[in-house]
């Protein structure tokens, strides 16, 4: 079976600081909007930011690889040579990263390139990729 888009809402505190960050840093083009969502294409799939006027809530953090990541995120598992773009993309357009660009797991099985960052509402996203796919639920 291919592989379908999914489907993420998720608040926001303000939407024009919203599509600033999703649109114009992150690059996704805007789909279908009202004065209280906007539809944004994430990669193929679609994310819906909702205004809320608040937040978003974060719960605290997991250690992972001697990081602290931040607990609940969302994100996309991209082609290296994507993922290595984004990284310089984020880095250009000044945005803080909870977790800098890295491999974790270096030399083991399911190493992956991942960073972490948040949106101007406080949403905690992950960006990975791996040299091989395949790697993506070894054990």
């Amino acid at each position: 079976m291919a592989l379908r888009p999914f489907h993420l809402a998720f608040p926001v505190r303000d939407l024009a600081e919203a599509r600033a960050f999703w649109g114009g840093v992150m690059g996704c083009a805007e789909g279908r909007s009202s004065d209280q969502w906007i539809d944004f294409d994430f990669y193929g799939h679609q994310i819906v930011a909702h205004c809320t006027g608040q937040a978003a809530d974060d719960a605290g953090n997991n250690p992972v690889d001697g990081h602290g990541v931040p607990v609940p995120h969302f994100g996309l598992v991209l082609p290296m040579d994507d993922w290595h773009a984004l990284a310089e993309r984020l880095k250009g357009a000044g945005v803080k990263f909870e977790i800098e660009p890295y491999a974790r797991f270096k030399g083991q099985v399911g190493e992956q390139a991942t960073m972490f960052f948040r949106d101007p509402s406080g949403n905690a996203i992950e960006m990975k990729a791996f040299a091989d796919l395949g790697q993506l639920f070894a054990r």
